[in-house]
């Protein structure tokens, strides 16, 4: 970071002091990311009241240094500050968003939050496992009345609706009037395209499905195997297993999830390929500015764009898999059809109507996510009662997906975003398909060396774009702002339908 004379100017000062505060409260996150990880991995049962209690605090005193009554001062002086850089500039805007966003909370209301959400996740996982969404029902409860009561606060100070109050947790500045326009659009385009992509497959002879059963070991040294061509860095991160994949951890620490089915090794295989784009994320943020607010990830939209690029545009397409093949088949001493690229690329471009999210192929997901969207606006709203989600669900999934679940555990049950507190998240997954397409045909008109190196499984030339372009960038700029400066373009619709168009109609 760039040094300051603090000792000649006292609104620097200031800021340095900011600096060091923020830089503090960023380490009380690494300590609770890593506590969440193991709390999904390894944490025994019995162990989820005190660790609840453990968060709370922690939580406590982030919010507590964050609000103290010392920081309005130190941001006031240092806005007035001669000689701070762009990127200081910007790392001083993110310090004040933070503030705010605090400062309307009360320390009661962050230590409610986090013990109700520790709760809530440990519940899940039984009730879940039970298809028994009214063993959930008493602790979600609380999670949705504590939700709707700090998106209440910070509407009231901001101005915004309640959701968007909570959507700009994951996504600043993102606004539900605008998400509506882009979903509208989707939702106009997507039945008809899916049926008749559902016709063209119908129509053609189905891909061999490789027989297992696929030891989990085999799969998770395959698994690493992939990530390392992508370009994790083990040396500061790992892969593990947990009931909801996930990537989270710390700077320089960058922990990510998955689950083995035994039957069905592409499934895990794609879940650890899209965590390993959010892990390239946090691996390529700026490291100059690590513990600062600057130098975070800028929300969820791009997040899920690297996810998504990595795993969607790159992992499913031909070039890689051409590439992977082989490494599959040698995995699980397989040969045959089965094992062709272009059979692997046959499925795991397949198109269904499938209950499951996470399982879903790029053609039907948005649906998926249009569902949940709707349902959290209309249970945050009061629109709807959260006991009548199983049925609100169903009813969303013959419409929108055109199945509906024969159980809670492949219905509502099955995402840990509402227990585990993320309400205004779930949009953010079919913006970052969005910004992935956006991005990934940006990267391959600017540098013809992408594509082919991706043949052969070298990421290199798409990481060093993506560094430059995204990674490094921090939280400089809004999504918009890097997308336009990236792409050329602001947020929007028309590469994701032409990459749907290309890939599931034209080939």
């Amino acid at each position: 970071m760039t040094q300051i004379d603090t000792a000649a100017v006292p609104a620097a000062a200031a800021y340095r002091a900011l600096e060091d505060r923020f830089a503090r409260i960023s380490r009380i996150g690494d300590a609770l990311g890593i506590l969440h990880w193991d709390m999904q991995t390894t944490m025994p049962d019995g162990a989820a009241a005190g660790r609840g209690e453990a968060m709370a605090a922690l939580e406590v005193l982030s919010h507590e240094m964050l609000t103290d009554a010392a920081v309005p001062d130190l941001l006031g002086e240092a806005e007035a500050a001669d000689g701070l850089d762009g990127w200081q500039q910007a790392n001083l805007r993110e310090m004040r968003r933070a503030w705010r966003n605090a400062e309307v909370l009360p320390g009661e209301l962050v230590a409610a939050r986090a013990r109700a959400v520790s709760a809530c996740e440990m519940v899940w996982r039984t009730a879940r496992a039970e298809a028994d969404f009214a063993k959930l029902l008493p602790s979600l409860s609380e999670v949705l009345r504590l939700e709707r009561e700090a998106g209440a606060a910070k509407a009231a100070a901001t101005g915004l609706s309640l959701y968007d109050a909570l959507l700009d947790d994951y996504e600043p500045g993102g606004r539900s009037a605008r998400i509506d326009q882009m979903f509208d659009e989707l939702a106009g385009f997507l039945p008809e395209f899916t049926a008749a992509v559902l016709e063209r497959q119908a129509a053609q002879p189905a891909p061999v499905v490789p027989t297992g059963p696929f030891p989990a070991a085999a799969q998770q040294a395959l698994g690493q195997r992939l990530m390392e061509a992508v370009g994790f860095d083990f040396t500061r991160g790992r892969l593990d297993v947990s009931l909801h994949p996930f990537c989270g951890g710390a700077d320089d620490d960058v922990r990510i999830t998955t689950r083995y089915d035994e039957a069905d090794f592409l499934r895990a295989l794609m879940g650890v390929l899209h965590e390993t784009g959010h892990a390239m994320y946090e691996q390529g943020r700026p490291r100059v500015w690590r513990g600062q607010p600057v130098g975070d990830a800028r929300g969820m939209v791009l997040h899920e764009s690297q996810s998504l690029l990595v795993e969607m545009q790159v992992c499913r397409d031909r070039p890689f898999l051409g590439f992977a093949a082989p490494l599959m088949a040698e995995a699980f001493g397989g040969d045959g059809a089965a094992w062709a690229a272009d059979n692997l690329y046959r499925l795991s471009t397949r198109v269904s109507r499938g209950f499951i999210r996470v399982d879903a192929d790029e053609v039907t997901y948005p649906a998926h996510v249009i569902l949940r969207y709707r349902l959290e606006r209309a249970l945050l709203s009061g629109e709807m009662e959260l006991a009548d989600l199983p049925g609100a669900w169903n009813e969303g999934m013959a419409e929108l997906v055109g199945v509906v679940p024969p159980d809670d555990r492949l219905g509502c049950l099955q995402d840990i975003h509402w227990p585990g507190g993320s309400w205004g998240y779930f949009p953010t997954y079919t913006l970052g398909a969005m910004a992935a397409a956006q991005l990934f045909r940006a990267a391959r008109d600017q540098d013809a060396e992408i594509e082919p190196a991706l043949a052969r499984g070298d990421f290199a030339p798409l990481m060093a774009w993506l560094r430059t372009n995204v990674h490094e960038q921090g939280s400089r700029l809004s999504t918009d702002e890097t997308l336009e400066a990236a792409t050329g373009s602001p947020l929007g619709t028309a590469a994701y339908i032409r990459h749907l168009k290309a890939r599931y109609l034209a080939t």
